[in-house]
């Protein structure tokens, strides 16, 4: 094992859940992005990206479907609800794709992930 995966090991294990997916949220996102910046040369990497994007969603839906979560439960619906599209959105992407269509996924991972780091700068606040 090299030294950067070492890093990449530890740094991930010092993380809590709202950091690791605000950062695989962001990672996707920057992954899609690129795929669109660079769109004759990347294109078909584009399948493999969204898969990796609906995977993450999957988990996400997974945890929010899960009636322990201690999320509210119209904050679990709406997540939900946004997976749901971000399925569809795939989907429809892979039947005609585009680059200007990723901007939706990319806007919604990153939207997602700035939430989640704004909650998390809180969070340690109110528990003073």
């Amino acid at each position: 094992m090299n030294i950067t995966n070492r890093y990449a090991e530890t740094e991930v294990s010092g993380m809590n859940q709202v950091e690791l997916e605000s950062r695989a949220l962001i990672r996707t996102a920057s992954r899609l992005n690129q795929i669109k910046e660079n769109w004759e040369q990347s294109n078909d990497s584009l399948s493999e990206a969204l898969e990796k994007n609906r995977r993450l969603w999957s988990i996400i839906a997974s945890a929010m479907g899960d009636n322990t979560s201690p999320q509210p439960e119209e904050l679990r619906k709406n997540i939900l609800n946004l997976s749901m599209f971000v399925f569809k959105r795939t989907l429809e992407i892979l039947a005609n794709p585009k680059p200007e269509s990723l901007d939706i996924l990319i806007n919604i991972n990153m939207n997602i992930a700035r939430g989640l780091s704004e909650h998390e700068e809180v969070s340690p606040e109110e528990n003073k």
